[in-house]
């Protein structure tokens, strides 16, 4: 069994798919599900390239969801074993693949269960490395007719411990908003830019009153991260002045209230500057990842189920500071995240150099088989 779930996992590896460019990856799950064990109905296309795994039994009882998601990122491959991505600028640097063999890996276990109540989702969602997967599955009606009571996930953690089990009690990851800034004003003469309105001074005025609103101290209420990610002015025409400017940023916070000031003072500091700079400026907000709201009863169910296992179980202060679109769950069903130790020496999440380890994959299930029987029972 562990055998066939890794080989899955590699060939999910080799084989990754951008946000909303899942479809393959969805077939590959189906034929797995299905060459495995057959459930009582696989709902497909569910929120996109989604795919629900449901399992009924006789009596009324608790709707169980179980979530992976199924995106990989756009970073090139640099690691050279076997199974390497095949996709030119495309890999699986989050360690996707292996939730999904994780929670595929559960049909295994359920084929051999006797549940006389209840009901239990495998969810396969998309698109979460963009914020805009959770968000059309909880659209979907047909996820809305499976009635979910408990909404569950977990993140493999590089820098913890192997099989370590993380428990965030409240907010399990941070409230996450990404932007653009559009700047407009006027090309001129490259021998003669008093004649234009050139962003460059602006741009560099606004990358600097930014840095002054960061609060890296993620046990400060006010905790806030601004990140430039990209920048792009004018064009490589060097007898133009440049006109126009763009600066991309993602920002983070643990609280949506936080959130919401954080905006009031980066509008009032792109006012300042661009009437002082004379260019006029336009902003786009998208990828928004509200945080992810662990429930107390959720939390002790994970709780539980590591004590039952034995395994090592810590504690986090505060959230981790990734952006996790599971969020938009936990705003309408009681859920939580934990997270898995992926081993101290694992490269960080979305390095180039990460690979998902095929150790803590057992450890992954057995969390999630003990979860399930803790509700059910």
């Amino acid at each position: 069994m562990l055998s066939k779930i890794k080989a899955f996992r590699k060939e999910l590896h080799q084989n990754p798919e951008l946000s909303g460019f899942e479809a393959h990856t969805a077939k590959r799950i189906k034929a797995f599900v299905e060459a495995n064990h057959h459930p009582t109905k696989i709902i497909e296309e569910i929120g996109g390239n989604g795919l629900a795994v449901v399992y009924e039994f006789p009596q009324k009882g608790a709707t169980i969801v179980i979530r992976c998601e199924l995106d990989a990122l756009p970073i090139e491959e640099k690691n050279t074993f076997e199974h390497r991505s095949v996709t030119q600028g495309v890999s699986h640097k989050c360690g996707h693949d292996g939730h999904i063999a994780m929670v595929a890996g559960l049909v295994f276990w359920l084929k051999e269960q006797t549940f006389q109540s209840g009901k239990i989702v495998l969810l396969f969602q998309p698109a979460e490395e963009t914020g805009e997967g959770a968000f059309e599955v909880l659209k979907d009606e047909r996820f809305k007719n499976l009635k979910p009571d408990y909404i569950f996930a977990l993140h493999n953690i590089p820098g913890e411990p192997l099989n370590r089990i993380v428990i965030v009690p409240k907010n399990f990851s941070a409230t996450v908003q990404s932007l653009t800034i559009h700047l407009m004003g006027k090309e001129s003469h490259a021998a003669e830019p008093e004649n234009g309105i050139n962003p460059a001074i602006g741009m560099a005025e606004i990358i600097l009153e930014f840095s002054k609103l960061n609060v890296n101290n993620p046990n400060d209420k006010h905790f806030a991260v601004l990140t430039p990610v990209h920048l792009n002015m004018g064009q490589k025409s060097y007898g133009i002045s440049a006109g126009i400017g763009e600066l991309h940023y993602t920002i983070r916070t643990w609280t949506v209230e936080v959130m919401s000031t954080l905006k009031e003072r980066i509008y009032k500091i792109l006012n300042q500057i661009s009437m002082h700079q004379g260019w006029v400026y336009s902003v786009d907000w998208f990828e928004y990842f509200p945080t992810v709201q662990n429930s107390d009863t959720c939390n002790e169910f994970i709780r539980k189920a590591a004590q039952e296992k034995g395994f090592e179980v810590k504690e986090k202060a505060h959230p981790f500071k990734f952006g996790e679109d599971f969020g938009w769950f936990s705003q309408e069903y009681q859920a939580a995240m934990f997270g898995l130790g992926a081993g101290v020496n694992t490269p960080a999440l979305h390095h180039a150099d990460y690979d998902f380890p095929d150790e803590i994959l057992e450890t992954g299930m057995d969390m999630f088989k003990a979860i399930i029987e803790g509700v059910i029972q």
